[in-house]
């Protein structure tokens, strides 16, 4: 058998095979899906926090970087979480209008001046320090809030209460910081200061946590201001000149 039917007969084997047992392709894994919360009323995308959930898995999910998701949520170094804890992961922009050519012989519509919303601040005894308010927790006074725009033509400032929220009303929208202090002896168990998008007919109701900071007990000063310690050493001293007194009187006698 020459060298030619040889290779014809092994291209005809490998054709056959190739028939018989075609290259499978792999199978892939599920594509994983992840759909963008609705932003809240004051424009707030929050995502709650799952079982399995830690800070590394949400920001690869979610594409909100490590750092800026610590300080979004104030979490410590440890990036800890709770199950059911919702974390703010962005703030959605109000959408641009689209322009619209007036149609020939229609009167133009007015521009018609900016819209007016609500800004309300709680500020809340965070107990447990898990930087949302439960329903046992309850309103801190005391607080130093500031409400400003960032073009500078409102600055507004006022304390939190311990009943309820406070809130700045009729505010034109547009884009504003809050801050807030917490009274003394307190420490901030969220962020301090929030950036806040206001469009017109919102009402935006911003929550801050404050825990109790830990205070240092005072030693209680013993009866009479004297000490236990000064009093046995007293005592010794007083027993050991009776006995030296004692010594020398007998070796007198003894002379």
């Amino acid at each position: 058998m020459n060298k030619i039917t040889i290779t014809g007969l092994f291209m005809a084997a490998l054709i056959l095979f190739l028939v018989i047992f075609p290259v499978q392709a792999g199978t892939n894994p599920p594509q994983v899906v992840y759909a963008t919360p609705t932003p809240g009323a004051d424009g707030r995308i929050v995502y709650v926090v799952k079982a399995a959930d830690n800070c590394i898995s949400i920001s690869l999910l979610t594409g909100v970087q490590l750092e800026e998701l610590r300080r979004l949520n104030g979490l410590d170094e440890a990036c800890t979480l709770q199950e059911g804890q919702q974390l703010l992961i962005g703030i959605a922009d109000k959408p641009a209008q689209q322009a619209t050519a007036t149609p020939i012989g229609q009167v133009p519509t007015p521009t018609l001046p900016p819209g007016t919303g609500d800004i309300c601040v709680y500020l809340f005894t965070d107990t447990n320090g898990n930087a949302i308010p439960d329903d046992s927790e309850t309103a801190l006074a005391g607080g130093a809030i500031s409400v400003t725009d960032r073009e500078g033509r409102i600055s507004l400032t006022g304390e939190t209460n311990a009943v309820e929220a406070v809130c700045f009303e009729a505010l034109i929208e547009g884009d504003y910081n809050i801050s807030v202090a917490v009274p003394e002896g307190y420490n901030a168990t969220t962020l301090l200061n929030y950036p806040l998008k206001l469009s017109g007919g919102d009402t935006s109701i911003l929550d801050f946590g404050a825990q109790p900071g830990s205070q240092l007990i005072e030693p209680t000063p013993s009866e009479g201001g004297r000490s236990p310690l000064l009093g046995l050493i007293g005592a010794v001293l007083i027993l050991g000149g009776a006995g030296l007194g004692f010594y020398v009187a007998r070796m007198g006698r003894s002379g």
